[in-house]
């Protein structure tokens, strides 16, 4: 019999296809140019601190000051925002659904995504309504991976890390979910997820 009682699931790239390209293939269509774009403009890490509270009009006029030809296609990162967002992963979503009815285990969502547009999330995707809880980093203005969002989700909803499996695509907010005595998993695909929960006696 497992000792898991409780499921922590990132989002993004786990239950929800989100990926820039898919707004920025019509605004670059040829993809050297939109690559460069995504690598050095509108990257990841500037991305990132929206996700950590600073306010998507903060991060936008930021980058306007400091590349003004590039004003449109920046300005289009959050005013079409939505067209990044793709399909539910369904694999992991029938795990999630599988678990949900059968067992009692707890499951929450800890996740990188800014204030502004999690909403939009919601209004779309209603496995995202199925959770016992979630932290949401811009709300909580910190991020994976650092330490205190973690032990705010702990704290929050009174988790056991010994007793909880974190789900996360992102290898680098893994290690301090371990430090802290979290199972971890490192998502590449929902076949692959769901072996790794098996191999952790999750009945799934």
């Amino acid at each position: 019999m497992s000792t898991i009682n409780t499921l922590v699931f990132d989002l993004g790239n786990v239950l929800i296809d989100w990926n820039p390209h898919y707004l920025f293939t019509r605004i670059f269509p040829e993809e050297k140019e939109r690559n460069w774009f995504i690598d050095n403009i509108c990257t990841m890490d500037w991305n990132e601190e929206q996700d950590g509270g600073r306010s998507l009009q903060e991060g936008t006029e930021l980058l306007v000051r400091k590349f003004p030809d590039h004003e449109t296609s920046i300005r289009a990162y959050y005013d079409y925002w939505e067209e990044m967002l793709g399909d539910p992963i369904k694999g992991t979503v029938e795990i999630f659904r599988h678990l949900k009815a059968t067992t009692d285990m707890k499951f929450y969502a800890l996740t990188n995504w800014s204030a502004e547009t999690f909403p939009i999330a919601l209004s779309r995707y209603d496995f995202l309504h199925w959770f016992d809880g979630r932290i949401v980093s811009g709300e909580e203005k910190t991020r994976k991976p650092f330490e205190k969002i973690y032990r705010a989700l702990i704290d929050k909803y009174a988790i056991e890390p010994s007793r909880t499996v974190f789900v996360d695509d992102n290898a680098r907010n893994l290690v301090p979910a371990e430090k802290l005595g979290f199972h971890t998993i490192h998502f590449k695909s929902p076949e692959q997820f769901r072996e790794e929960l098996k191999r952790l006696g999750v009945a799934v």
